[in-house]
């Protein structure tokens, strides 16, 4: 998408500091992080957000999943705990149009979240 942030990072059209990648999964470390380390997820393919995915999308949902889950270890964030969250629409507090998921670690998280 031409106007999409977040693609713009993928094609490296925008610097980030690149916390993982692979043929379909792209993360870096988040520019305003809400705790000590977080970390943005997402499809190389442009996907609006949660709502818009379907059976097809279910190996790429996985590996984004997975894709976290192996940062987290990375990032020594396992014995701690984290916390893997997406936004979905406005009320969902989504503020970019790709699927992205966010890892916060390194402090205590609270909940409800907000």
């Amino acid at each position: 998408m031409d106007d999409c942030i977040f693609c713009k990072i993928v094609a490296g059209e925008i610097p980030s500091k690149i916390a993982y990648q692979d043929d379909e999964v792209f993360a870096f470390h988040d520019i305003n992080p809400a705790a000590p380390t977080h970390i943005v997820v997402i499809p190389r393919q442009h996907i609006a957000n949660s709502a818009a995915l379907d059976a097809s999308h279910a190996l790429l949902a996985g590996r984004l999943i997975v894709a976290a889950a192996q940062i987290a270890r990375e990032q020594n964030l396992v014995g701690s705990g984290y916390r893997i969250v997406t936004n979905t629409g406005k009320d969902g507090g989504q503020t970019v149009g790709h699927l992205h998921f966010h890892l916060l670690g390194g402090r205590a998280m609270t909940w409800p979240p907000g």
